[in-house]
């Protein structure tokens, strides 16, 4: 692999597995929030916000973490305007203490705070507007949950950006996604320098363990994850969905722990990386299989991802259950077409699961995308296989994962409209 590519490959994994603290779109509410404060100095009077209908559905019935309990949009604006730091992005709300969860629910009493849906053909956009004593900002956020690309002080631009694209509904990047291709995943994974990629795996490792083990430990949402293991033992098939399952349950629920995102997503990181852990550990594979099997998993699903764009009717955990597989088809030694042929099957058979919003039957779903992994897997192993012709499977894995984005974007977008209106009602 040349110097260049092997670079973006490293540079996608640092942009993409980052930290976050709650469900990421309140967060990204939280953080717009927390820069209007600061640009005002104070914290404001009246508060107005128009967003998307797609952070409507994914803010609506989540818990806001360190809120003591409070959940939607009203919630996360309040919190980043409070006891949000700006300077966390996307653990905005990490370190909000006590006193501050009691002056998160006296503001929310005492100041209006005005929802409303935006008007615009963009899936992701947040647009806040705050005011005091004739003093007003306005923060707006679009395509991705912390680039920000306009903040106004009365009429002054106090910030703005070029990183704003060109076609609406499409994800901002630092980096150019369209590299993304499953046999030069393969071959990358292979090749790379364990130091490249090592502290921001390990923080995967470490984060989203964490979160699996308290969301087992504890009673969080529907509690889907210790459902699947009393209902159907500890296999580590089953293992790896019920551990997938049990960090969304928590992660739904407000617990207050970070995860390592995938494309965004919390659910997504939580989705792709449990199950190959949990594999790894049951297979014995040394630190540097898991490793390069999570490098495959990670590529994978940010390149299943990219051509779906960064919210729509297509649950994500999907593409993260396929990239699961694909690391666990790593560890069982296969390669780029073993690999191939189980992101194919798995695609075959799940793609169209809808996103309904974040909520606790995400986990649910984690649980449904991981087994649809794992059949496609062993399909393949077992020398079954959906071939060209079968549905929207078509001969060749890019050519397939195409004709996904093609069904989540073109396909799927009156759906999504659809559904943002039925939860609205």
């Amino acid at each position: 692999m040349n110097r260049e590519l092997y670079n973006t490959y490293v540079h996608i994994l640092e942009e993409e597995l980052i930290s976050a603290m709650g469900c990421t779109e309140p967060i990204a509410i939280a953080y717009a929030a927390s820069i209007a404060r600061a640009a005002l100095g104070m914290l404001p009077e009246h508060v107005e916000i128009h967003v998307s209908g797609n952070i409507i559905k994914n803010v609506k019935s989540v818990i806001v973490p360190h809120t003591g309990g409070l959940h939607g949009i009203e919630a996360a604006v309040a919190a980043g305007l409070v006891a949000g730091d700006q300077q966390r992005e996307l653990e905005v709300i990490a370190d909000v203490t006590e006193e501050q969860i009691k002056q998160i629910k006296a503001y929310l009493e005492q100041t209006e705070i005005t929802v409303a849906q935006a008007e615009t053909e963009r899936v992701f956009e947040i647009d806040l507007r705050a005011e005091k004593d004739g003093r007003r900002v306005q923060v707006k956020i679009v395509d991705g949950h912390t680039n920000v690309v306009l903040v106004r002080r009365n009429e002054e631009i106090l910030y703005e950006s070029s990183m704003l694209s060109e076609a609406p509904d499409e994800a901002v990047h630092k980096t150019d996604h369209s590299l993304l291709e499953v046999e030069k995943i393969v071959l990358f994974a292979e090749e790379v320098e364990l130091e490249d990629v090592t502290e921001v795996l390990e923080r995967q490792i470490t984060y989203n363990t964490a979160i699996a083990e308290e969301g087992l430990r504890g009673k969080y949402g529907a509690n889907i994850g210790n459902v699947l293991l009393t209902a159907y033992g500890n296999s580590v098939g089953n293992r790896a969905k019920a551990w997938a399952a049990a960090g969304s349950d928590a992660r739904m629920s407000g617990c207050e722990l970070p995860v390592v995102i995938n494309s965004g997503s919390g659910n997504q990181g939580i989705t792709v990386s449990l199950p190959i852990i949990v594999y790894a550990e049951e297979l014995h594979a040394s630190k540097e299989q898991l490793y390069r099997a999570l490098v495959i998993g990670n590529l994978i699903a940010i390149h299943l991802k990219t051509g779906i764009g960064c919210l729509s009717a297509y649950c994500g955990a999907t593409s993260a259950g396929c990239g699961a597989a694909a690391g666990i088809t790593y560890l069982y030694g296969g390669g780029y077409k073993e690999i191939a042929h189980t992101v194919v099957n798995a695609l075959a058979i799940n793609s169209g699961m809808v996103c309904d919003g974040a909520k606790a039957s995400c986990a649910a779903k984690i649980a449904s995308a991981v087994g649809a992994g794992l059949l496609g897997m062993e399909m393949y192993r077992q020398g079954s296989q959906f071939v060209g012709g079968d549905g929207i499977v078509t001969k060749g894995v890019e050519k397939t994962i195409m004709n996904v984005g093609d069904l989540a974007r073109e396909g799927m977008a009156q759906t999504d409209k659809e559904i943002i209106q039925i939860m609205l009602r």
